[in-house]
């Protein structure tokens, strides 16, 4: 199986055209804000052996990275040929996780400070990309900012550049987000494998699984509802910061909610 590993700084530069653009016609990216300073040449998360002292270049305790797509048919505006962005959770090492780890964090208006912080491509992507299924995208953004991003140690304001302002953690976080799910693109790794959506089609679960890792490099794990697959987790290591580190291919811990056979449907909003 090939191995493959995803530099988040070393995609920053490129322009990403907004809003007509498909999300995978171009390995992103959108410019970095700001720099770790941490560099990728230590040691994955997770796979230390000795006690690791400076978590802003180590994330720890979340060393498990998921980033999860969604699959939903039924929200308006979201692209046919396409999953969408859910989030990108910071799981323990043991699959345990915390959230929800620093109220006075708790930042709302994220699209305002995406502006101030001239992170507006990102911002139109995410109007694009990142969707609510149940609420405004802003409320979908928020939670999950205040939910999982505070938990990440790398992220912590006493990690970032001096005179760096207030929320540049937060906007390093969806900048992230998006530039690392611009290199999943799910639905063409299917479609690769000859598994489109359908209405009257089903699949094995293990074809959907094998597709994706013959291009991920490693197994990711889906969820559904009912017999319907409504979402796909795609697991890392990590080295250095969550700002501009090396994201690392690691198999799925566990097996997700679907049975044997699955749907994919096609999308209708």
């Amino acid at each position: 199986m090939l191995s493959t590993v995803f530099v988040l700084g070393a995609l920053a530069g490129a322009s990403l055209a907004v809003p007509e653009i498909s999300p995978f016609e171009v390995t992103s990216s959108l410019t970095k804000r700001i720099s770790s300073g941490c560099g990728t040449s230590g040691v994955a998360s997770c796979h230390n052996t000795t006690l690791e002292t400076n978590l802003c270049c180590f994330e720890s305790p979340g060393g498990l990275l998921l980033q999860t797509q969604f699959w939903d048919t039924d929200v308006e505006g979201s692209p046919s040929d396409s999953w969408t962005i859910h989030g990108l959770w910071p799981d323990h090492c043991d699959g345990s996780f915390s959230e929800d780890c620093d109220p006075s964090r708790d930042y709302t208006g994220i699209s305002t400070l995406l502006e101030d912080q001239g992170a507006t491509s990102t911002l139109d992507f995410m109007n694009q990309f990142w969707l609510n299924d149940d609420g405004s995208n802003e409320e979908l953004w928020e939670h999950e900012w205040a939910t999982h991003g505070t938990c990440y140690s790398t992220l912590q304001v006493d990690c970032l550049p001096e005179g760096s302002p207030k929320g540049a953690e937060a906007v390093a976080f969806f900048e992230t987000v998006v530039n690392l799910f611009q290199t999943l693109p799910t639905f063409d790794w299917l479609e690769d494998a000859g598994i489109t959506p359908s209405s009257s089609k089903s699949y094995s679960l293990s074809s959907l699984t094998s597709a994706l890792e013959n291009q991920f490099g490693a197994t990711p794990t889906f969820d559904c509802d009912g017999s319907t697959v409504t979402q796909v987790s795609y697991y890392f290591n990590l080295k250095g910061s969550v700002i501009d580190g090396e994201f690392v291919p690691t198999d799925s811990p566990e097996s997700g909610s679907c049975k044997s056979t699955v749907k994919y449907p096609p999308k209708s909003g």
